[in-house]
């Protein structure tokens, strides 16, 4: 059985589908790029190895000779040129911290840019209140365990992820959740103002030839995570997040799903490399409280093996507007499929009130694999 009905009470979470909590760390924005991340990463270098050497693994068994891995190693950090603003010099202070070649944190930091799969929510109550939710999926291709019926890289993501407390004057900034080695940011929210979530968005035009485009010289497109974290880092409100979410260049198609503070801050914005094709908000007075973005344009079958939207929206419509909650939020977020064998975590916002909440899941068999 792998789809059943919508989950009930499991908030606070507890049982066999919650793994445990995930531990804050704070990045100081007023410490030099190269500095800021060497207590996370200083804790984290064991856990960044192993997933590393698979990922190595991985590459190998796809081309056995080791020349990709050569190519990672010594070409690669030149090829790749320089990254926008801070990223190159913090990805550099991340491979001191860890001994890892800087070849290899970068293949870590683009890998992102192609495994997320995901599902998000943004929901209105009766008072206008908005609340943002998210699964963080990931690892999907990346070596499944025949032993133990799991993904071997969203196991070995487990005691990767971090929330982040970026500060700057000792206060924060935004908050964010991610994987320790990662510079961009996937998963995150600026208290009082909006929450932002990416997940990804499979088109022919992928993510290959703007990465391609990018070795090749034409720097003026963005990394998918980098643009997500500048926004959360630089960002000033709602609209202007938004503006920016639609308009900049990116190198991989995405969906950016953004809320604001008030009534109607809500979209979905489905982007390709070069521009916007869908902005989806909602419109409480439509009686559109939700919207729910997994990884297929809504105006779109989702892939028929692959359907979580269709479960998203029918447990929230059973849950109804009245009811929703960070604890019915996560209710929805616990139904398989939307909980699913690739789930490495499941983050909860609330802007307004400066809540913010992420927990490691499982999902025991029978559970499907993606």
């Amino acid at each position: 059985m792998w789809t059943e009905n919508c989950r009930k009470s499991t908030y606070p979470p507890s049982g066999p589908t919650y793994r445990g909590s995930v531990p804050w760390y704070t990045i100081n924005l007023d410490l030099p790029p190269y500095k800021r991340w060497h207590e996370l990463m200083a804790d984290k270098a064991p856990a960044l190895k192993i997933i590393v050497n698979s990922l190595k693994d991985l590459v190998t068994a796809f081309v056995p000779s080791g020349k990709i891995m050569q190519i990672v190693d010594q070409k690669l950090p030149g090829l790749l040129g320089n990254f926008p603003g801070p990223f190159e010099e913090e990805m550099k202070g991340i491979a001191a911290v860890t001994g890892i070649p800087l070849g290899e944190i970068l293949t870590f930091n683009v890998f992102y840019e192609f495994f997320t799969i995901c599902t998000s929510i943004i929901t209105e109550d009766k008072e206008g209140h908005l609340l943002h939710g998210r699964n963080m999926d990931f690892g999907i291709f990346l070596g499944w365990n025949i032993n133990n019926n799991t993904w071997v890289v969203t196991e070995q993501l487990k005691p990767l992820s971090v929330n982040l407390d970026f500060q700057r004057n000792n206060k924060t900034v935004f908050k964010a959740s991610s994987f320790a080695g990662y510079v961009g940011m996937l998963t995150g929210f600026k208290p009082g103002l909006f929450s932002l979530t990416l997940n990804e968005r499979f088109s022919i035009n992928g993510g290959y030839l703007g990465v391609i485009e990018w070795i090749l010289g034409k720097k003026d497109a963005m990394w998918i995570g980098f643009i997500t974290r500048l926004v959360l880092e630089n960002g000033t409100s709602y609209e202007e997040a938004k503006n920016t979410l639609i308009k900049t260049k990116i190198l991989a198609p995405a969906y950016f799903i953004l809320g604001g503070n008030k009534s109607g801050e809500g979209c979905v914005i489905t982007r390709d490399r070069k521009q916007s094709l869908d902005v989806y908000e909602l419109n409480p007075k439509q009686d559109r409280w939700y919207v729910v973005q997994t990884n297929y344009d809504r105006w779109k079958n989702p892939l028929f093996l692959d359907d979580r939207r269709t479960p998203a929206k029918m447990c929230l419509n059973q849950t109804t507007q009245e009811n929703i909650s960070f604890a019915t939020m996560y209710d929805v977020l616990s139904t398989k499929p939307v909980l699913n064998k690739l789930t490495v975590f499941t983050t909860l916002m609330d802007v307004t009130k400066g809540q913010y909440e992420t927990y490691l899941r499982d999902c025991p068999d029978p559970c499907i694999g993606w």
